[in-house]
């Protein structure tokens, strides 16, 4: 998807989609919408930039894990804040962030029953 903050719509109804389908929680499917923004604003930030994030999706018997990679032309990519810190470690069960220059990447994951 372009890196714009327009288009997070489609990553965060692609990922309750899939949440709803796997029996996820009202609570849980919340967390992971939260989820999404906030590690997609640490690649775009907050504006958006120049380029795509491509979003992986993969199916766990027990969860979801979401794999974002940004392809952007230039510039450092920004990273997390303090409170997405917090934020993310409330909503998430595992997740990490790389922000190589060349490809800045998250990965996260959400099981389900652990809201």
């Amino acid at each position: 998807m372009p890196a714009d903050p327009e288009f997070l719509r489609l990553a965060r109804v692609t990922a309750m989609g899939l949440a709803s389908r796997l029996s996820f929680s009202f609570d849980e499917i919340e967390d992971l919408r939260i989820a999404i923004d906030e590690l997609c604003f640490a690649l775009m930030g907050n504006h958006g930039r120049p380029g795509s994030i491509e979003l992986t999706y993969i199916v766990h018997e027990s969860g979801l894990e979401v794999e974002g990679v940004g392809d952007f032309s230039g510039g450092s990519s920004p990273g997390l804040s303090e409170l997405s810190e917090l934020i993310l470690d409330a909503v998430t069960d595992s997740r990490e962030v790389s922000l190589d220059v060349n490809k800045p990447r998250f990965r996260m994951t959400k099981q389900r029953g652990r809201a």
